[in-house]
């Protein structure tokens, strides 16, 4: 390639980024300055509560506050239990699960469970302090209609403004999705518990 030829490269790749940037600008200008977002993560997927924390992360470099209730989840103890914890003035991190269904084998106590978890949802959703709340494996909890999903939705609706929520697991329902202001779908295309490995300290948990 002589020196002309990458010249004139450089020159339309040059006014090609200058037109797309002016283009930007108008976009960007467009748009609305931020509101609180109602956030779903579900799917197959590995992912939903990891990048549910990867916000929390954020939220705490920026030096805001955020409420963490984990529904499905038991006592055991994880990674992100274990780091949130150091910073005990900007997290509110509660564990409110019995554990997997298949391990309570006992419907009842999943919807007391279940309540107990929405009741401390309910607290953060309504603490001026906590710009992000997270309520892990919320969308369990309602598949297996231990929560209404017309309470939750509500609930959801009437938070204020600048609130943001993010809601995880599989099988988000039709009315949550509704009302969302930010939908992700994880799409599962390899799991290496499908290769017989168990989780990872670090990876899984």
């Amino acid at each position: 390639m002589t020196g002309s030829n990458l010249d004139d490269i450089n020159a339309r790749h040059a006014a090609a980024k200058k037109a797309l940037k002016a283009e930007r600008d108008v976009m960007m200008a467009r748009k609305r300055e931020g509101a609180g977002l109602l956030i779903i993560n579900t799917g197959e997927g590995k992912g939903k509560t990891t990048a549910a924390f990867g916000m929390a992360a954020r939220a705490l470099g920026w030096g805001q506050r955020v409420g963490i209730v984990q529904f499905i989840k038991g006592k055991w103890i994880t990674g992100e239990r274990q780091f949130f914890a150091r910073f005990p003035d900007q997290v509110v991190f509660k564990v409110m699960g019995e554990g997997f269904t298949w391990e309570t084998q006992d419907r009842e106590r999943d919807i007391a469970a279940a309540r107990a978890a929405w009741d401390a949802s309910l607290e953060m959703i309504a603490d001026p302090s906590l710009s992000l709340v997270i309520l892990d494996e919320l969308n369990i909890a309602l598949r297996y209609d231990y929560l209404g999903v017309d309470e939750v939705v509500a609930a959801l609706s009437a938070r204020s403004a600048d609130k943001h929520v993010c809601v995880t697991g599989r099988n988000a329902k039709p009315e949550l999705i509704a009302i969302a202001d930010v939908v992700t779908e994880m799409t599962l295309v390899r799991h290496p518990f499908d290769q017989n490995f168990k989780a990872q300290r670090g990876i899984d948990f």
